[in-house]
């Protein structure tokens, strides 16, 4: 209830944005995270300075909280369960443990019976060639664990490229995937909470560059069989998963139709942010309600919307956009550190016209 005490276990921008939300529904808020001052610290009450596996720091985080959650997947299961005992961990160890691990995602999405790629697991280099004689070229080399935007992960087209993705075997058991021909990328936020109350969001098509999210479009423009079927397959997950608070189903829309799950994020998602002025309820307000066991309501999409993000690169130039576009949504992150491919912040435009949005931003020549 308000009053009451949420810690969140990651201190960046998801942090920042679930904090906000707590903080205007009455919650005090802490955070721990390794970087002094970092984005979620900045609004939230108080900051444990530990890294995230450091057990005696998530002790002190559970003892001064009533309910636990998490901005980002790799958070050590083994210290989040040593803290159950001690304070409410509505999303559970189980959630994580899934989507951490490329391979136990794979299991319970076939166990689900929805459609993933064919894939091999590939333990030794020598396993290699005969995965690729059963799933072809192009495939991709992924690693099991602590992939994101691009990372841990190596595309393999010929014999060529079998040498150079060897490295990633290093690390340790990797995943060899068929390359999905997919037109578009597209995701859903679902939310769920104790009651097993569930709220779906809109389907929303995703654009890539280099392997970081460019622009989210919402709503998708996709056929209504597409979007039944995402609406469906997330939540069949978030059912199976008893699911509390925010999880993004991330997958690949082929030309036929059909819908292959690439990956499951188990908290808000980067293409959830337009939710934020497009939606009745936004993701973060969404995963606050979940966690805390509060009833949800249904999402409705007030507006179209287009999210960019702003990166590193980007940021002088889009600050500079500020007092052009009255009506652009601008967020910035707080982030000490201005690197190169780094989100540094987001944009949302709300409009009628898709297209005539989409133009708009590329005129600016700021993401050229």
């Amino acid at each position: 209830m308000p009053g009451q005490t949420i810690g969140i276990v990651g201190g960046g921008q998801l942090g920042k944005m679930m904090a906000f939300v707590a903080k205007e529904m009455g919650f005090r808020v802490g955070v721990l995270d390794p970087t002094d001052d970092s984005p979620a610290a900045q609004v939230a009450d108080w900051q444990i300075v530990a890294n995230y596996n450091d057990k005696k720091a998530l002790e002190r985080l559970a003892k001064s909280c009533d309910v636990l959650t998490y901005e980002f997947e790799n958070v050590d299961v083994d210290a989040l369960v040593a803290i159950q005992d001690k304070v409410a961990i509505p999303q559970g160890a189980d959630l994580l443990a899934i989507t951490q691990d490329r391979l136990l995602e794979k299991a319970f999405l076939e166990e689900e019976n929805i459609i993933i790629a064919p894939y091999a697991t590939i333990v030794h280099p020598m396993e290699i060639q005969d995965a690729i004689k059963d799933i072809g070229y192009p495939c991709v080399l992924k690693a099991t664990r602590s992939g994101y935007d691009g990372k841990g992960q190596h595309i393999i087209a010929s014999m060529a490229d079998i040498a150079p993705a060897m490295n990633l075997l290093r690390c340790g058991t990797c995943v060899l995937e068929a390359w999905i021909p997919f037109v578009k990328e597209i995701s859903i936020q679902v939310a769920g909470n104790a009651q097993r109350e569930y709220a779906v969001f809109p389907v929303v098509e995703n654009i890539h560059r280099q392997n970081i999210l460019y622009e989210t479009i919402a709503p998708a423009n996709v056929l209504n069989e597409v979007i039944e079927e995402a609406k469906r397959i997330a939540l069949v997950i978030a059912k199976s998963l008893n699911l509390a608070g925010v999880l993004c189903v991330e997958m690949f829309l082929t030309e036929e139709g059909g819908i292959y799950v690439n990956e499951l994020a188990p908290r808000p998602h980067n293409s959830g942010h337009y939710t934020i002025e497009a939606c009745s309820l936004s993701q973060f307000a969404a995963h606050i309600r979940g966690i805390a066991g509060w009833p949800l309501p249904q999402v409705k999409l007030l507006s179209k919307a287009v999210m960019v993000n702003v990166l590193g690169e980007e940021l002088c130039e889009t600050q500079a956009l500020i007092s052009k576009k009255a009506d652009w949504n601008f967020h910035y992150y707080g982030k000490q550190e201005v690197k190169k491919g780094r989100k540094m912040g987001h944009i949302t435009i709300l409009t009628e016209n898709i297209f005539d949005t989409l133009e708009e931003i590329y005129q600016t020549r700021v993401w050229d």
